[in-house]
Parts: C-alpha cells; sequence; structure tokens
C-alpha cells in the first residue's frame, strides 16, 4: 500500500520508512524543505512538501494514500502545551481527510502519559489526565468516534538507538556533561521502559497491515522497565564522572525542565501488543546500546 508518513525522516521515521519500503510498501514522506525531501528520495520514498501547521497539505497527503502513520511532533519543550495542541489539530485535518474511508490511522503517542503505581498496558485511558500530552490520545479517540480507522502506538520513554540525538538517553548525557556528574533522584530505582527504533519500526509496519479494532493502542515496549540507577551508573562510568544522589529540591535545579522524567517511573507492558501482532523485539536493549560507542561518539 502507499503509506503517507510524517516525520518521515526523524530518527523514529527513518526506521519506519526503511521498514516499509523493505516489505513492499510505498512511502509519501511529508517533506518541509529540499534537504529532508533529498533524504526521502534517496532512501527510496516519494517526498511530499508540506509541514505539521500546513493543514490542507496534510489533508491532500492523506487523500493521496492509502493509509497515514503520524510520527511528526515539533519538540519545543518551551512551548510544549502548545505543541501538543498543535498536534491534536493535525490529527483533526489528517482525520477529515480519512472520515467516510477505511484507511489504516496510526497515531504516535507515548507510555509516560499513564505513569503510575503498577504496570501500564494497552488498557490504560485516561481522558482527563493532566499531562499536555494527552491531547493526541484524546483525538485519537475523537476521530474514532467519526468512524476513522485509528490505532495509537505508545512509544517508550527512551526509543533508543544509532542516530539518537534528542531522545532521553542523550538528554541525560548532555546534562551529565555540562554538570560533571551522572545523577539520580533518590534511590534511582524508577523505571524507564525502552525499545530500539529499528523494534519500534518494525512494529508500526505489522500495526499497518493487520486489520484492527478502531481505537487499538499498542505499545512499542521491548523492555518493561529499567532502573534509573542503572543508566546513571553506564553514563557515570564511560564519562569517568562521579555517581551522585539528589533529593527533590537539587534535583530541580540539577536537571531543570527534564526533573519530570529523570523522577519517571513508568513500568509498562507490551503483552497484548506482542500477542496481538505477533512482534518480538530482537534487536539490542538499553544498556547494550549504552555500552555501544553510538551515545559517546564525538559527534554525539
Amino acid at each position: 500500500m502507499k503509506v503517507f508518513v510524517t516525520g518521515a525522516t526523524g530518527f523514529v521515521g527513518t526506521a519506519v520508512v526503511q521498514e516499509l519500503l523493505g516489505a513492499g510498501h510505498e512511502v509519501l514522506g511529508l517533506a518541509r524543505s529540499e534537504e529532508s525531501a533529498k533524504k526521502l528520495i534517496e532512501a527510496g520514498a516519494e517526498a511530499y512538501y508540506g509541514d505539521l501547521t500546513d493543514f490542507e497539505s496534510l489533508k491532500s497527503g492523506a487523500k493521496a494514500a492509502d493509509a497515514v502513520i503520524h510520527l511528526g511532533f515539533v519538540h519545543d519543550f518551551g512551548r510544549f502545551q502548545e505543541m501538543c495542541e498543535l498536534d491534536k489539530e493535525v490529527i483533526n485535518a489528517i482525520g477529515d481527510a480519512l472520515v467516510g474511508t477505511e484507511k489504516p490511522f496510526l497515531i504516535t503517542s507515548g507510555t509516560a502519559l499513564f505513569s503510575k503505581d503498577g504496570i501500564t498496558t494497552e488498557h490504560d485511558r485516561s481522558v482527563n489526565h493532566p499531562h499536555p500530552r494527552i491531547a493526541t490520545e484524546n483525538a485519537a479517540d475523537d476521530q474514532v468516534a467519526k468512524g476513522v480507522n485509528v490505532a495509537v502506538i505508545r512509544l517508550s520513554p527512551s526509543v533508543h538507538g544509532e542516530g539518537d540525538k534528542i531522545g532521553f538517553v542523550p538528554l541525560f548525557i548532555k546534562i551529565a556533561k555540562e554538570k560533571g556528574v551522572s545523577a539520580i533522584i533518590g534511590d534511582g530505582n524508577n523505571h524507564w521502559p525502552a525499545v530500539h527504533r529499528l523494534d519500534a519500526a518494525k512494529l508500526y509496519r505489522l500495526a499497518l497491515e493487520k486489520p484492527f479494532e478502531k481505537g487499538t493502542r499498542y505499545h512499542a515496549v521491548a523492555e518493561e522497565g529499567i532502573q534509573l540507577k542503572k543508566v546513571a551508573t553506564e553514563i557515570a562510568e564511560r564519562l569517568n564522572i562521579p555517581l551522585v544522589s539528589l533529593n527533590s529540591h537539587e534535583a530541580e535545579s540539577h536537571f531543570s525542565w527534564f526533573t519530570h522524567f529523570a523522577k519517571l517511573d513508568n513500568l509498562s507492558s507490551s503483552i497484548q501488543t506482542r500477542k496481538a501482532l505477533g512482534w518480538n523485539p530482537v534487536h539490542p536493549t538499553l544498556l547494550e546500546d549504552l555500552k555501544d560507542s553510538c551515545y559517546f561518539s564525538e559527534h554525539q
């Protein structure tokens, strides 16, 4: 099938494009620049000029394809709530173009929205959740109510692998380099789920190819939860800096806006996803990637 992909030149998007092309699908990738278009064409995809603020281009792209994968998101944490609202509008625009069709529409969210005591599963929903990113999940449900054939893929907080430059792990490393210490909050026994970008890409393809019930949630979770202490310890060893424990007040000063993620405890399951799609992650774990050179080379 021909798949319209937003975020097609991003860290996860490039892997999804290759996965789709490798399986014989065609890709129409959203490109906002000549550079992005060139990357898509070189990969074997077709470039479609537009951006996430041009709703008419998004509608046209969706109409020109047999399915849509929405991976694009503006990572401007200084305007995070505004960007979450933009994501809702993007989903609404694409959904408008898909009403009355059965074209699959895969929307990207995250397991971290549902941080709680116990383990987060694909059945967890919360329309009144205070986190701004819940706008994405609510927008997906609005499209289901309109009859659009929507499924949501929740990515792990850490989607890791070669080329990861703006994810949680490189941010954690960047702060450690700047501060001269690798820090945890309290005992560091909070958890991040994780998934390798290539395993996540395969999940998108499998979800696209297999019929699903409208509103289905899938979890791109290869590891249910890695203790932050283990991540911070590996970073300390690789950078040859101390590992320190911070209290809540110290953490706010050390991590700034990243404090929320540094203390995130988000054990998450993908049992239902694996069963439904036959998805079996095979690529390196987060700690294996941290021991590799890709996160500590000079160009990172």
